[in-house]
């Protein structure tokens, strides 16, 4: 065979094979990869701790009035209002340890706005420790949407903030350790 011919078979196999792949709906169904489960911590745990991981430079006074403690202060006040966890003053005290972050990441490495290049929008990053191993069981990032008035900038900042609170009730939702449907 030569070795046109032998490409032109390799080439009408793989076609062969993937075509049958995209029409067998049962071989598509095992390539869609199922939500894996909660860290039943995160469901049993009675006790938290909120850290202040702060937020980046240049987002205070502008775009976001107040100070860098802003988000701290909101999230602490979303959590006590909603009542699942009971908030303690120390980490060591603590079953978790909530870290909220606003950061605000470097501009596109490509800042050719013509080429689909875009500015980075500033973001809430929660991320949950369990507190004695300090092992990661989950994190949670919510973007703040640009605006030209300091008004709209604020407001965008609390409901992003709102928002990344109704991320982690979703995820709460969930049965422990289940996966997600």
């Amino acid at each position: 065979m030569s070795k046109n011919a032998l490409s032109w078979w390799c080439a009408l196999s793989v076609s062969a094979c993937l075509l049958i792949l995209a029409t067998d709906p049962a071989q598509a169904a095992q390539s869609d990869a199922s939500p894996a489960p909660v860290p039943t911590a995160i469901f049993t745990s009675k006790r938290i701790f909120i850290s202040n991981a702060g937020a980046d430079s240049g987002l205070f006074p502008h775009p976001f009035s107040g100070t860098p403690d802003r988000a701290y202060n909101e999230f602490y006040g979303f959590m006590q209002g909603w009542g699942r966890y009971e908030i303690v003053a120390a980490p060591a005290d603590a079953d978790l340890v909530f870290e909220l972050r606003l950061m605000a990441p470097n501009g596109p490495s490509n800042a050719n706005k013509q080429k689909g290049a875009s500015d980075p929008l500033p973001m809430f990053r929660l991320v949950i420790y369990d507190a004695k191993t300090r092992f990661v069981l989950w994190a949670l990032t919510e973007s703040i949407e640009e605006a030209y008035v300091q008004k709209t900038h604020d407001r965008n900042f609390d409901e992003s903030l709102g928002m990344l609170v109704g991320d982690l009730k979703q995820v709460l939702s969930r049965a422990p350790g289940a996966a997600a449907r």
